[in-house]
């Protein structure tokens, strides 16, 4: 698994996109809606979301807001994104 904590602005927007992890987002503080196959439920803090792989998904943020993502297995993308910042 890999967890990361997102720091987003209120009004920001993550365009649909879709990855073969699997993903948990947990809404920490701020609210946001988690545009999945088209449908947007609202998140606020303390709630939990479940992505299954392959899953269609966006974000638009209604307040500023921390996530804590946790994917399995690991996206390589961040992985190296990591590596490089040590």
């Amino acid at each position: 698994m890999y967890q990361m904590i997102a720091t987003l602005a209120e009004g920001s927007r993550m365009p649909v996109h879709q990855h073969a992890q699997e993903q948990i987002v947990h809404i920490l503080e701020g609210q946001m809606r988690l545009i999945v196959e088209g449908v947007p439920p609202e998140l606020s803090t303390g709630d939990s979301f479940y992505l299954a792989s392959d899953v269609p998904h966006g974000v638009e943020t209604i307040l500023p807001t921390r996530v804590l993502d946790t994917f399995s297995p690991p996206r390589n993308d961040y992985l190296a994104i990591d590596e490089k910042s040590h």
